[in-house]
């Protein structure tokens, strides 16, 4: 685990080299390219961080060859490109406005972007800013090009910049390989939350096998939940996943059947109070709505996985029903700074997560390597 650097005063320049390694993308189908480029400044609120590791989007390769052809209305970073989603490493270097950051300090780098003035942004939802964007992936309108030019860089770089209230300090508990991710884990939190009070209650996980779903178990388990409902195809890792807690986590393979009928049979019929859907881009929408109809009267749906497509719903099934559907995307630096402290103090215990690195020489292989783990529990990076 990587240690502190000595502090320098704040907005100090440091004495690093005017460049810098980045691995950027110039044309979609191409493989990235490691060369030198300018290396970024701090000024204002702005901090640049000495990345030490990214995080890799299992579904980086699908994005890179794929997304303007899926969804040509949220933009990729203008090529060439410097991608990496889920950054950590040690602050180098502040601005002369930042305010309790300081050079040493150990950090993942939030990659919500926004405006940082408007009302979502001032109380605390900037994933309901018109301008939000992800760092090193992509933005959610032709607004985040904006963000882009003010915010360049993903994670695989050697040194990155962005903006203070994006970083979040890490205990020092939590290494640099398993900090990368926080991300996924994050997002899982950020969906636990929504749900409400926990105890006493029941959740399904659709799709508990990937990574988000390991994440949404581990943290459901950790707040309290009574019992999870693991839905996935595979059944090995659906074992792996009940021995979290063999007497709180119950398995069905959707491939013998449907979940929905499973979930009642479990509940006397009723249903389960909660569902968190963490399937992903390319997922069936038949298995999601199969999940959702084990869900409740009253019961609470949070999607997070990003499967795509039109949903046949019968609307007044939910407002009948009083169920509710929500949309959660990602999550606040306030609620990475809860799950750190989690960490921190053992409440999310991360040993069942194993990281699966290369060298940043390899990133094009490392793209094209993240199918080779065990589902969820892996997580891969590039350590720089």
């Amino acid at each position: 685990m990587s240690t502190t650097l000595p502090e320098r005063s704040l907005g100090q320049q440091s004495a690093s080299p005017l460049t810098m390694r980045a691995a950027r993308l110039h044309q979609v189908g191409e493989p990235m390219v490691i060369e030198e480029v300018e290396r970024p400044r701090a000024t204002g609120t702005d901090v640049v961080v000495a990345v030490k590791g990214c995080g890799m989007v299992p579904n980086l390769a699908n994005v890179l060859a794929n997304w303007e052809t899926w969804y040509p209305h949220e933009p990729l970073p203008p090529r060439p490109a410097i991608f990496g989603l889920d950054p950590v490493g040690i602050v180098e270097e502040v601005g002369d406005q930042v305010v309790g950051i300081s050079p040493g300090d150990r950090v993942y780098v939030n990659p919500s972007r926004s405006c940082g003035a408007c009302h979502a942004c001032t109380s605390g939802a900037p994933q309901k800013c018109d301008y939000w964007t992800f760092a090193g992936y992509f933005g959610f309108n032709q607004r985040s090009l904006e963000m882009y030019a003010r915010y360049p860089h993903g994670g695989f770089c050697e040194y990155m910049l962005a903006p203070q209230a994006a970083m979040v300090r890490l205990p020092d508990n939590l290494e640099f390989r398993d900090a990368t991710r926080l991300g996924y884990l994050g997002t899982g939190y950020s969906a636990v939350r929504k749900l409400g009070p926990l105890a006493g209650k029941t959740l399904i996980v659709n799709g508990a096998t990937g990574t988000l779903g390991v994440g949404v178990t581990m943290l459901a388990l950790a707040l309290g939940i009574s019992r999870v409902f693991a839905v996935a195809r595979g059944v090995p890792l659906l074992e792996r996943l009940r021995e979290l807690a063999p007497h709180r986590v119950e398995i069905f393979s959707n491939t013998d059947g449907g979940t929905a009928e499973w979930v009642r049979s479990r509940t006397e019929g009723i249903g389960a109070d909660f569902m968190i859907d963490t399937l992903g881009a390319v997922a069936s929408l038949d298995s999601f709505k199969d999940a959702m109809l084990g869900v409740a009267r009253g019961g609470r749906i949070v999607n997070i996985g990003g499967t795509a497509g039109e949903l046949a719903l019968d609307v007044k099934w939910l407002m009948d029903e009083s169920r509710e559907l929500i949309g959660s995307a990602w999550f606040s630096t306030a609620e990475g700074l809860e799950l750190a402290d989690m960490i921190r103090y053992g409440v999310v215990d991360m040993s069942p997560l194993r990281p699966k690195s290369w060298p940043f020489e390899q990133i094009n292989e490392a793209i094209n390597g993240v199918t080779s783990g065990d589902g969820g529990f892996t997580s891969y990076l590039v350590e720089i």
